[in-house]
């Protein structure tokens, strides 16, 4: 039985694995299922970044428990982020791999300002604050800690920021027999704030009026404040020093005996307590407070389609091409055209490719022209240098990857064999969707006002998505003979491909 109205997120922390489940009842949102497990991913990174076999175990079995409690969502209403430790493992594939065995989802692995910004989103949904706030919100993880600013009503953040520094990466740097020392926190401390020292001026000229925190780390310090008779549980310096000095009192981490801390929470607790110090003494905050909502929350309300929601990617690719000063009468004509050819070749294709392939695609085709501020002659590969290393809110690390690599070839010769390996994507559709794209920015080469669509029919050959003719109205050609001769030689790239073909047919 198909859960239709029931939605489903999963977070694959470096520290835990997190499951929530909601339902809409009458327009109103209601978390209806929690799980989370300690999976200490991050612990099983070497010095290559290579992730072990038995911390791979650990997750695997960890999906297979939420697995079944997914039984019967269509893919649509599930979600599954990936954070820091698939973000660098060098063989996550293997992970990602078994996964797909047990998972009919895809794992999306975000960059770390995609996290950051999916936590303040998660984290305003939730909290209370006035119109004229400069917010600020903190998420310290197990491998990563990720900071945001926000101001006013406004769910997007304007500056998010990722730093490799957690309480499970901490640990194992400075903590690595579980001793409490006050040099060793000190160390671990000014790690921290070392990781951010570039940004704090930037931070601080924001104004901060309001900060909150999230996440394992940050509410154990609320529950232990409020374990030692702080009844609001907001943290403060002189709160903070407090329990820094209490908790260095103890030897071990077994020895911390704080009613809220649970065994499993004590062993990453003092790293993710230096790291928390190093920031919130680095960038002066005079207060913070526990927010319960944070990265889940937000892929959440995203996925459900939160109120006036608008595709972030959507946003994210208009406010590009008009950073770079794209020509957007050029780009949407080849945004048109994409989309022209795409009907078409789905018609005859009859596969069905996922909504948000087939968005990348027009996506691609507004923003093939961002890198035209360097030079024309290697446009394609500018462009594709900017899309790959640019913060894009909304795209998932694979998405971006997809988008960048459209554009890389989307114009003279065409190296299969550097293409990058998808998890996300079929190969097939992605070769589909360049030579669409190629095509789309090829008839349109001379920049004219308006191109009659008409003049041109897309065809494929029988049972070869790869094969395709065009045909073109011969009374168009007469007028427009550089189109031809440009075919001609899109005609010698596609040929120097195998199993590919384009005939060009007049009629």
């Amino acid at each position: 039985m198909k859960k239709s109205n029931e939605y489903a997120v999963i977070d694959l922390g470096s520290n835990s694995f997190h499951m929530i489940i909601a339902r809409i009842i009458n327009g109103a949102t209601q978390i209806i299922y929690k799980n989370k497990k300690n999976i200490h991913l991050a612990t099983g990174l070497d010095e290559n970044n290579l992730l072990s076999e038995s911390s791979i175990k650990r997750g695997i079995e960890c999906l297979e428990l939420f697995a079944e409690r997914l039984n019967g969502f269509p893919p649509e209403n599930v979600r599954i982020v990936a954070t820091y430790t698939l973000r660098v493992a060098s063989n996550r594939n293997k992970f990602l791999k078994a996964a797909a065995k047990i998972l009919p989802y895809p794992i999306e692995i975000i960059s770390g300002q995609e996290e950051a910004r999916l936590v303040y989103l998660g984290t305003m949904t939730a909290e209370p604050t006035s119109s004229i706030d400069t917010k600020f919100v903190i998420d310290i993880g197990g491998g990563s800690t990720e900071i945001a600013i926000g101001k006013g009503n406004d769910l997007k953040p304007i500056i998010v920021a990722s730093r490799p520094m957690g309480c499970v990466t901490f640990n194992k740097r400075f903590f690595p027999q579980h001793k409490i020392d006050v040099a060793s926190f000190q160390r671990a401390k000014l790690a921290a704030e070392q990781q951010i020292e570039t940004m704090i001026s930037t931070i601080k000229k924001q104004n901060i009026t309001i900060a909150f925190g999230t996440s394992g780390t940050i509410k154990s310090i609320h529950h232990i404040l409020l374990d030692l008779g702080v009844s609001d549980g907001i943290i403060t310096p002189k709160r903070l020093d407090d329990l820094v000095s209490y908790v260095l009192d103890f030897e071990t981490f077994d020895d911390i005996t704080y009613p809220s801390l649970s065994d499993e929470r004590k062993q990453v607790f003092v790293s993710g307590l230096a790291i928390f110090c190093g920031v919130f003494n680095a960038l002066g905050l005079n207060s913070l407070q526990y927010s319960s909502n944070a990265l889940r929350e937000g892929v959440l309300y995203e996925l459900i389609g939160g109120p006036n929601y608008r595709d972030i990617r959507q946003t994210t690719a208009e406010s590009l091409s008009k950073h770079y000063n794209i020509d957007q009468r050029h780009a949407m004509q080849v945004v048109k055209t994409a989309k022209y050819f795409f009907l078409q070749w789905k018609e005859q294709a009859q596969i069905d490719i996922p909504i948000c392939v087939e968005s990348i695609l027009y996506w691609a085709a507004l923003l093939h022209e961002v890198g035209l501020k360097i030079n024309f002659s290697s446009v394609h590969k500018h462009s594709s240098y900017i899309l790959q290393n640019s913060n894009l809110p909304g795209f998932n690390e694979e998405q971006q990857l997809l988008l960048s690599t459209l554009v890389r070839y989307h114009r003279k010769s065409i190296n299969i064999e550097a293409f990058p390996y998808f998890s996300l994507f079929e190969f097939k559709h992605i070769i589909s969707l360049l030579q669409i794209l190629r095509l789309s920015i090829l008839i349109n080469n001379q920049r004219s006002t308006e191109i009659n669509l008409n003049a041109f029919r897309l065809k494929l050959v029988k049972d070869k998505l790869t094969k395709m003719t065009f045909e073109i109205d011969t009374t168009f050609v007469e007028s427009n003979k550089l189109i031809l001769l440009d075919l001609e030689q899109e005609q010698k790239y596609w040929q120097a491909i195998n199993d590919w073909s384009l005939s060009i047919i007049l009629l």
